[in-house]
């Protein structure tokens, strides 16, 4: 298993297939995009499968989640779900996507053997959306989320980020919509993750002003029953339920003590925290000849040295030199 020092056990296992991405948003990167990873530096669909099969047979993982960068974006991401579901022991597959590509992709994805999708939406206002993301592709998204829904890949769960100026006032306007298409939304709060390193604590949307803003037209009652565990999302029954509503404080009320995820960046570096500064190869491991047993070895250590929490309540705090897209959300 994958255990560190503090007795917490990662089975929750996120892979980044690529830190390429067809949209431009504000909080992740700049205008011109970024530098891609240079295509021999990426790991292959075959390297990543062994990795995973490894995860799950040898590691006692039994969730993955394929990021990004933008998932779609791979070629060969049908394929890679679908050798991944015929593991022994088959882990629950899910992908966290910008929902552009989805409406072509989530039949497929589901006869691959994926489970359900997480979409990222920040708006229900077009030009909002051209705003935050430097695109046109807001239909798109609306008609992936459909797509998503309509081939069974459910609960179908909308992630959103507000941003001071641009959605701020949008919380009330987006819940409603969620309820009616049976969609559960989760607001996160956003994080200094952005390649820009701009983020600034005093000037984020928290999750208790998301709160407050949602208690102007709901009832909002925890669902809470004494300790949350893992999960990322404090949830709240909206109006006695049984719909729900989630909210990710990753910033002002962090789940770092229950944290069971571990982290494989798209060029196969293992990462124990989204907010580490320190990554560890396996991609070197896998290239030289390494059995699985002398992978799972190093994963192990990586993971011992995980650290207490995130460090962002420390004043010594600093961004990590990579950015969301090529860490893996």
């Amino acid at each position: 298993m994958l255990i560190d020092t503090y007795g917490r056990v990662a089975t929750d296992l996120r892979v980044s297939l690529t830190d390429r991405c067809n949209l431009r948003c504000t909080y992740c990167m700049p205008e011109e995009g970024l530098q891609w990873l240079a295509k021999p530096d990426l790991l292959t669909d075959d390297e990543i499968v062994r990795l995973i099969g490894i995860a799950v047979t040898d590691l006692g993982v039994t969730e993955v989640r394929f990021t990004g960068g933008e998932p779609l974006l791979r070629p060969g991401l049908v394929s890679i779900v679908e050798r991944c579901a015929a593991l022994t022991s088959r882990p629950q597959m899910s992908l966290t996507t910008n929902g552009v590509g989805l409406e072509r992709t989530a039949e497929a994805l589901r006869d691959a053997g994926l489970d359900r999708v997480n979409v990222s939406l920040d708006t229900l206002r077009p030009e909002v959306f051209q705003a935050l993301t430097r695109r046109k592709r807001h239909g798109d998204v609306l008609r992936g989320l459909e797509a998503a829904r309509a081939a069974g890949l459910t609960p179908v769960k909308v992630n959103t980020v507000l941003m001071p100026g641009l959605n701020e006032d949008e919380a009330p306007e987006l819940l409603a919509w969620a309820l009616e298409n049976g969609y559960e939304l989760r607001f996160i709060e956003q994080m200094p993750l952005d390649a820009q390193h701009g983020w600034k604590r005093d000037g984020m949307i928290t999750a208790g002003d998301i709160l407050t803003s949602l208690r102007t037209r709901f009832t909002l009652t925890s669902e809470e029953d004494g300790e949350r565990g893992s999960a990322p999302a404090e949830r709240w029954l909206v109006d006695g339920g049984p719909a729900r509503v989630g909210v990710i404080a990753s910033v002002t009320r962090p789940f770092c003590r229950a944290c069971d995820r571990t982290r494989l960046t798209a060029d196969g570096q293992v990462r124990t925290c989204l907010f580490a500064r320190e990554e560890s190869d396996l991609r070197g491991a896998l290239r030289s000849g390494a059995p699985d047993e002398e992978i799972a070895r190093l994963w192990r250590v990586a993971m011992w040295g995980k650290k207490a929490g995130s460090g962002l309540d420390d004043p010594s705090f600093l961004q990590p030199d990579r950015p969301m897209s090529a860490i893996g959300g």
